[in-house]
C-alpha cells in the first residue's frame, strides 16, 4: 500500500495531541480522521473504512486496551497505540489485546511516521475480485466452476481446454506466457502429456472454435504476440 493513500484514525482524549498529529499526518499527505474517544471511534468505524487506527490508551471510559479488545472481534485494521506509560507490561497487554504496534509518548513525530510507514507495509495489497461470470459474446463462463455455458446449456470442454480457461480467465486482461499455460497444465496433466508450446498453440486454436464467432479474428481469446494469450471478456 502507498503510505499517502492510507486513511487513518487518531483516538486521543487530548485535543492538543490529536490537532498536532492530525496536522503532521497530514502534512505528510495521510487522510485522518479523529475521534476524542471510544463512543465516537466505534461510531466513525460503523460507516467508514480505515487502513489504520492511532489510538491512546489513557482514554476516560474505555481505555485503549479494551476498544482493541472489541475491535478485533470484528475488523482486522492495524492499530498503533500510543500511551505515556512505557514498561514492558503494559507493551505486553496491548499486543495481547491485539495491537500491531506500540509507541510510548512523549514520542518524535518522525518515530510515529516510521512506524505508521512500516504497518503499512506489512498490509498486503488488496486482490481485485474474481468476477463470478464472465460475458463472451454468446456465451457465459463460470469462474468458480469452470463451466462454459450458451444460454441454459452447458457447452463441453475437455480438461486441457477447461485448465486453459480457467488460468487465463484468473489473468483477465494481462497476457498470459506460453511457458506459464505450460507449467500449470504440466500440474493438472494434459490430456496426451505433451506440453510444448506447439501443443498450447494447438489447444488454443481449439478453445477458439467454440468461443469465438469468427476463430481467425478472435476477439476474446487473442494472441499476444511474443509473449502468449489473453482472455478478455465484455
Amino acid at each position: 500500500m502507498n503510505s499517502p493513500d492510507a486513511h487513518i484514525l487518531i483516538v486521543d482524549d487530548d485535543e492538543r495531541i490529536r490537532a498536532l498529529l492530525g496536522r503532521f499526518l497530514r502534512k505528510n499527505a495521510f487522510m485522518v480522521t479523529m475521534a476524542r474517544d471510544a463512543a465516537q471511534a466505534r461510531r466513525l468505524l460503523s460507516g467508514l473504512e480505515f487502513d489504520l487506527i492511532v489510538l491512546d490508551v489513557m482514554m476516560p471510559g474505555e481505555d485503549g486496551f479494551a476498544l482493541t479488545r472489541a475491535l478485533r472481534q470484528k475488523i482486522q485494521t492495524p492499530i498503533l497505540l500510543l500511551t505515556a506509560r512505557g514498561d514492558i507490561e503494559d507493551r505486553i497487554t496491548g499486543l495481547e489485546s491485539g495491537a500491531d504496534d506500540y509507541l510510548p509518548k512523549p514520542f518524535e513525530p518522525r518515530e510515529l511516521l516510521l512506524r505508521i510507514e512500516a504497518i503499512l507495509r506489512r498490509i498486503p495489497a488488496a486482490e481485485t475480485a474474481q468476477p463470478k461470470f464472465l460475458s463472451l459474446g454468446q456465451l457465459r463462463y463460470d469462474t468458480e466452476k469452470g463451466e462454459l455455458w450458451q444460454g441454459e446449456s452447458i457447452m463441453r470442454l475437455t480438461g486441457t481446454e477447461q485448465a486453459l480457461l480457467r488460468k487465463l480467465a484468473a489473468s483477465l486482461g494481462e497476457p498470459v506466457s506460453r511457458a506459464e499455460l505450460i507449467e500449470d497444465l504440466g500440474r493438472g496433466g494434459s490430456e496426451d502429456g505433451d506440453n510444448s508450446e506447439r501443443a498450447i498453440d494447438v489447444q488454443i486454436t481449439r478453445l477458439r472454435r467454440k468461443i469465438e464467432a469468427d476463430p481467425k479474428e478472435p476477439r476474446f481469446l487473442q494472441t499476444v504476440r511474443g509473449t502468449g494469450y489473453m482472455l478478455m471478456a465484455d
